[in-house]
């Protein structure tokens, strides 16, 4: 019995990690080149055609029809140094790959635009190993959630535009974590969660452009309640407690991906230089509670509630760039974010702290109809020490972020 205690409550403890996934620095701001060489700047200029993501008011206004997509593999490096211990632990080297794919098209001299965005903006993939010290906690994760964005956009004045996108989300996630009980070989007992699930939800934008150079931006994407349905639940314990864990279980989860609302600053110096100022508010609140369903409960497995008590967060971005010549432009970005995660919820799935970003990128104009853009974009997530208070974990986080990308778009 005391076994099925231990073993219970380490799977109870690792059901509620689904929901942390999509939040704290899992959130991913790479959905265009342009704006992540300014460190996600840039809701309030007319960049290309990203703006169907940062501000579907603007899409109207892009010149041309075009289509473009890109990659950013994203390294997220991030040491642990638990309580008591001199020993430094590290996750393991691989790479996730966000994408960003668009395309906005409308006859020449309209007013209206239509276009098509898909990209990702969650997703994670960390590994610890499996005889880290936190191992009870988790030990892998590879996390996907794909927004696909079809968009509306018009030119209500020569000045003034608005326009709005359905969203469409598909979730992936598989978690892997190490249980306390051993197989009478010694190995850790371990919890499988491997699910797909979607969600729905909408983003829109107006976009003013005064005569003076400065252009002005709101924006808001709405919450995207993503829903988990049957799930697989997959336990590997030892025979003894086995018929307590049904083979074939799955379960049902409803994770709630918080809404965005940016107002943006543009300012045109001159012909060849742009500010962008943005500011955002994400209502990351709505993590009060989460709460996990079993197909099949057992009294080793009940169904799950846990209280999360998020803060909102934001952040603060300011970019630049500026034209060398008509085939190249150079730009450069600073960025300051607040972390939603109060002490005592801070996880190693994504160890969140305040962090600064700093990038820089360069675009190329191959041709009047082709060109090419690169980024390297920066995350210093600050040193912070916490005792999580679901698990127990205790000990100090430092992490760093790495991200380079390309795009290439072709305009007509």
């Amino acid at each position: 019995m005391k076994k099925l205690k231990l073993l219970f409550l380490g799977i109870s403890l690792f059901l509620i990690i689904p929901a942390e996934l999509f939040a704290q620095g899992f959130q991913v701001n790479l959905q265009g080149q342009k704006q992540s060489a300014m460190a996600g700047a840039g809701a309030a200029l007319i960049l290309d055609e990203s703006t169907l993501f940062f501000n579907p008011g603007a899409m109207s206004f892009v010149d041309r029809n075009a289509v473009s997509g890109g990659i950013s593999p994203l390294w997220f490096k991030s040491a642990f140094n638990q309580s008591g211990s001199d020993m430094v632990e590290h996750v393991e080297n691989h790479i996730a790959t966000p994408l960003a794919v668009y395309g906005v098209w409308g006859p020449s001299q309209s007013k209206w635009k239509i276009g098509l965005g898909v990209y990702t903006p969650f997703g994670g993939l960390v590994d610890w190993g499996n005889d880290w010290s936190g191992k009870y906690a988790v030990t892998s994760l590879d996390l996907k959630a794909i927004f696909i964005q079809p968009t509306f956009s018009y030119q209500l004045t020569e000045n003034l535009g608005i326009g709005a996108g359905f969203v469409y989300n598909h979730g992936e996630v598989d978690l892997q974590r190490a249980l306390p009980i051993n197989h009478s070989d010694g190995t850790d007992a371990s919890a499988q969660l491997v699910g797909t699930g979607s969600g729905y939800g909408w983003n829109a934008g107006i976009y003013y452009q005064m005569d003076n150079g400065l252009a002005i931006s709101l924006v808001h994407r709405s919450k995207v309640v993503t829903k988990l349905e049957s799930g697989d639940a997959i336990f590997n314990v030892p025979e003894s407690v086995r018929s307590s864990f049904p083979a074939g279980n799955t379960f049902d989860a409803e994770l709630p991906l918080p809404s965005t609302t940016t107002l943006a600053f543009g300012y045109h110096i001159n012909d060849n230089t742009s500010l962008a100022f943005d500011v955002s508010f994400v209502n990351w609140e709505v993590y009060n509670e989460l709460a996990f369903d079993y197909a099949q409960n057992t009294p080793a497995l009940e169904d799950t509630r846990s209280e999360r008590n998020y803060s909102n967060g934001g952040s603060a971005k300011l970019g630049v760039q500026h034209r060398l010549n008509p085939e190249f432009t150079i730009r450069g970005g600073v960025a300051y974010v607040l972390t939603p995660v109060e002490d005592g919820y801070v996880t190693p799935e994504a160890p969140d702290a305040d962090r600064m970003i700093l990038s820089a990128g360069l675009g190329y104009e191959i041709n009047q109809n082709w060109e090419l853009n690169a980024s390297f974009l920066y995350e210093s997530i600050f040193e912070r020490t916490q005792t999580n208070l679901e698990t127990g974990l205790s000990g100090t986080f430092k992490t760093h972020v790495y991200a380079p990308g390309i795009s290439i778009g072709y305009k007509w």
